[in-house]
């Protein structure tokens, strides 16, 4: 069995990659080791609510642009619902509070409304961002076209060049004098980065342009929506998605990438399965690829990459409200609340490494639109700000718990202080910290842009889909263009591209790899008034005890509003039945909706067994 293209990793630069290349017909299989895919762009169910793991906003939706177009091609908007955020941001204040709107007339007219002592330096903020932008995606691809060109650079793309030698906080410093301006320009700094003076004015100013121009979007019902999308894509056009799949080694033979050994994430009883390719795609963090390969690959990769940062990490404390929140003074979609230390950009950075009580930090209330996320009486929310994994690991669990509740209490403190009553209506809360994004999505450090965006890695400088092995392509936050939704979306796009170009296929028969974990429901009963008992195969190698836990997918559910199509549940049966059985409670959830509906013959997947 052999496959055109391997992706390891599932995350939405994988899944663009994927779905692109099986646009193309090409013949894909992609490897994820979590029980679903999206990485970063996940969500999960609690109660009522279906918590969003990463998205807040996501630019480069203009009409035209390049994520419009790959999102066309890819069949993303006939399902996948797309909702503009009211505005980019708002900063409440005792005093008057600031909106970001959409729009770089609009923009500029709040600014130098509020500042009219800094026109001049408004005026060329929103220049450059805006030149940024165009003079970025005009940019010829090709090295040698590029290279070509580099002596007209600053003629051709002056704006580009400005942004690639400053970083955000040098770049204001030399044109804006007024402390509060600024700051209020880099409030949603922890999008992209956590110091205004090592966070390239590059990276800052193309996806804030973005968001100036088209607008920030949220995907109704979550990010999640759109990675499964893509799976399906990529299935649907002839690949294979398998979930729950570890990999182990990427093979190498006569300096080429010939194939993929991986093993069952969740099951320890799994044989490890080698299969092969014509060309890998490197979705995963790339600092984890060099355990993947032999020598010398390993250690040339492991020079490249070592003098080079990761980027911040981030603390999600989700928000589940029992009603609307506009009451307690919610005006906004993403309300940025600054700490009280923080009185010029120099305080940016250390603000975020002091203490929790004065900690910036930006609260958004997903309710502003149409997000799909909680009950129609009820409100999700999110509060979300910069954090390092250093803070939170080497702690014991009960230690690592009590400091989880120690900020949460603080930040659920400061949230009442700016919107007084709010706490009393929150019904749910949990926090995320960069060591849940670590254990997730395997990032070194719990690294959610790659490595850090600094002017050493700008644009071009960031590490290209191609610099190590022939055939062997990085698609990733950690390689170009670089993270965040838009970045790794096109990231993907664009290794398909290079992918296509460098025609490294050979002729393959359509036989595709059978997850022998999909298995058949074969009967249901009544345990009692509220629990329902299921019967399904059970799969090959499957040894579990009686007590041990399996996660239940389903397949093709029958409804799924407001729920996700799974569950972790204790599996009933012993390892010597020849067969699966579940129980779950009729809750009047979508999944247990589902569940009484299933009929003889539907399918499932299951992972497992766990402890």
């Amino acid at each position: 069995m052999k496959y055109n293209t391997i992706i390891v990793g599932g995350g939405l630069a994988g899944l663009t990659a994927g779905a692109t290349l099986a646009k193309f017909g090409k013949k894909v299989l992609l490897l994820e080791q979590h029980h679903k895919p999206g990485g970063c762009a996940t969500t999960f169910k609690r109660g009522d609510f279906i918590i969003e793991v990463g998205l807040h906003e996501m630019s480069g939706l203009a009409e035209g642009g390049t994520l419009r177009n790959i999102f066309k091609m890819l069949e993303v908007e006939d399902n996948v619902e797309l909702k503009q955020v009211p505005e980019f941001y708002g900063i409440p204040s005792d005093s008057k509070d600031f909106v970001f709107p959409h729009g770089f007339e609009a923009a500029k007219k709040a600014l130098i409304d509020k500042y009219p002592e800094e026109e001049k330096g408004i005026r060329k903020f929103l220049q450059v961002l805006a030149g940024i932008r165009k003079e970025a995606l005009n940019l010829p691809r090709s090295p040698l076209k590029r290279k070509l060109i580099y002596p007209l650079m600053p003629l051709l793309y002056p704006n580009l060049v400005t942004a690639t030698k400053h970083t955000v906080g040098s770049w204001l410093d030399k044109h804006i004098k007024n402390e509060k301006t600024k700051l209020d320009l880099v409030a949603h700094i922890a999008y992209w980065g956590d110091d205004p003076y090592t966070l390239s004015m590059f990276y800052f100013g193309l996806p804030f342009a973005g968001f100036i121009e088209s607008g920030g979007y949220f995907i109704k019902g979550g990010s999640q929506k759109l990675s499964d999308h893509l799976a399906a894509f990529i299935e649907e056009h002839g690949g294979t998605v398998l979930l729950g799949k570890k990999v182990e080694k990427i093979i190498t033979e006569n300096g080429r990438a010939t194939g993929v050994t991986f093993s069952d994430s969740f099951n320890n009883n799994g044989q490890s399965i080698t299969i092969a390719c014509d060309n890998v795609v490197a979705n995963c963090a790339m600092p984890l690829v060099p355990a993947l390969l032999d020598e010398p690959f390993a250690s040339t990769l492991k020079q490249k990459i070592s003098p080079h940062p990761q980027s911040t990490s981030l603390l999600c404390m989700y928000l589940g409200f029992n009603q609307k929140v506009d009451q307690f003074g919610v005006k906004y979609y993403s309300n940025f609340i600054q700490g009280d230390d923080v009185k010029s950009l120099r305080d940016v950075h250390p603000n975020q490494l002091g203490d929790w009580k004065k900690r910036s930090f930006i609260f958004v209330d997903y309710e502003k639109v149409d997000a799909g996320l909680a009950p129609p009486d009820k409100a999700a929310g999110v509060i979300c700000t910069v954090a390092y994994l250093k803070n939170w690991e080497g702690l014991s669990d009960e230690a690592y718990r009590a400091k989880k509740e120690e900020v949460g209490q603080i930040l659920l403190e400061r949230l009442e202080a700016k919107f007084p009553g709010i706490r009393d209506s929150i019904e749910y809360y949990e926090i995320s910290t960069p060591k849940t994004i670590k254990r997730y999505t395997s990032n070194p450090g719990g690294a959610v842009y790659g490595f850090a965006q600094t002017k050493r890695l700008t644009g071009s400088r960031r590490f290209r889909n191609n610099f190590l092995i022939p055939n062997l392509y990085f698609a990733s936050a950690w390689a170009f263009p670089g993270g965040g939704f838009e970045g790794t979306i096109t990231g993907g796009f664009l290794a398909a591209l290079q992918m296509n170009k460098d025609k490294i296929w050979s002729d393959i028969d359509a036989e595709k790899f059978i997850d022998d974990r999909i298995v058949k429901f074969k009967s249901s009963k009544k345990v009692d008034k509220e629990t329902v008992e299921l019967t399904f195969e059970k799969p090959e190698g499957f040894e579990n005890k009686k007590g041990q836990y399996a996660i239940l997918k389903l397949k093709d559910p029958k409804v799924t509003e407001l729920d996700l199509p799974y569950r972790w549940l204790p599996l009933g049966s012993n390892g010597e039945d020849e067969q699966l059985q579940f129980q779950f409670k009729k809750d009047g959830s979508s999944f247990s909706i589902s569940c009484e509906g299933i009929e003889a013959g539907d399918e499932a997947i299951v992972f497992g067994p766990m402890d």
